[in-house]
């Protein structure tokens, strides 16, 4: 299915990599090639080139954003004489939705990276929605471990409480943590945080919404809370083969602990691997995109389009 967006509807600016690349204008360049190293996911290719070209434009123009939101705030302080009752900054909140493998994690790290280096926003914290997810015992139970990952088999009202907390300015605030390795939220294990300036939050469906109640009753929606938010996007096919080349490196990794959660696919010989990533790509994975993900794309106020080398093409930024 062919994911580009109709030029003549669509309402974003559209900016070829070199025409965005030239929006980083003078911005220095604060990372060192081992940080990015670092940053980057495990199936996933970030350069030094692609930092420079596409998220330091980005975070030169979040960082506007963030000192024209925190100078309104303080004339909104100043206007309700809040001056007073000890509210001293509401967190900026930036979601970053996408496909499985698409890279989320990733722009989420070098977002953070790149934005704590910015003089107004010395705090960024980052939180992915994976903590969020009921427990496998309860999505058994339920009879939707073949829907993890799906809207339903969040705990929306625990993350929807979260956000409001972390925008009331409360501390600090705890959300649950996940393990990728067990696959499963870790009992009685958290993330603390505390007041930040800025707070990244990544996941599949956070720019989902949901039908309004009958009774004109008002209900949040996670993107509520947002003041920004990116949307990585890739074809397909693409997001098929990144997938499968992902299941095939974590075969001959992390799967092959004996505690963890996935190790017996690390027995499966290369054909049956590949026909198992396949499998659940097809099964879980794609159907969740084409369903609930990527009708949320144009929610986004911007865009971040890869092409098959993992490297941004296309940003498209929502007009104001």
């Amino acid at each position: 299915m062919d994911q580009r967006l109709d030029p003549g509807l669509s309402p974003y600016r559209s900016f070829a990599r070199a025409e965005w690349a030239q929006l980083r204008e003078d911005t220095p360049m604060p990372l060192r090639q081992d940080e990015i190293v670092r940053l980057q996911g495990l199936n996933d290719r970030l350069s030094l080139r692609e930092v420079e070209e596409i998220y330091l434009p980005l975070s030169r123009l979040l960082s506007l954003y963030v000192g024209a939101t925190q100078k309104l705030f303080r004339a909104m302080s100043h206007f309700l004489d809040h001056t007073n009752t000890g509210e001293g900054k509401m967190p900026y909140i930036i979601g970053v939705a996408g496909s499985v493998a698409v890279g989320k994690s990733t722009t989420a790290r070098v977002l953070q990276a790149l934005l704590a280096r910015w003089p107004n926003t010395p705090k960024v914290d980052l939180v992915t929605t994976d903590g969020f997810l009921l427990p496998n015992a309860v999505l058994e139970r339920e009879g939707l471990m073949e829907k993890k990952g799906f809207p339903e088999s969040y705990d929306l009202s625990l993350l929807l409480r979260f956000l409001t907390d972390i925008k009331a300015g409360r501390r600090p605030v705890k959300a649950p943590l996940y393990s990728h390795f067990f696959y499963d939220v870790m009992p009685d294990q958290t993330v603390e945080v505390d007041r930040p300036d800025i707070l990244i939050v990544e996941g599949l469906n956070v720019l989902q919404t949901g039908r309004p109640p009958r009774d004109g009753k008002a209900i949040p929606f996670v993107s509520d809370f947002f003041d920004f938010s990116v949307y990585i996007d890739a074809d397909d096919d693409v997001l098929e083969h990144w997938y499968v080349q992902r299941f095939m490196r974590l075969r001959e990794t992390a799967f092959k602990d004996p505690l963890s959660y996935f190790h017996r696919y690390s027995k499966l010989s290369e054909s049956e691997a590949v026909a198992t990533a396949l499998s659940i790509w097809h099964r879980i994975n794609l159907p969740n995109l084409n369903e609930n993900i990527l009708p949320t794309r144009q929610r986004a106020n911007l865009i971040l389009r890869k092409a098959g080398d993992h490297e941004v093409e296309e940003v498209l930024l929502r007009k104001l």
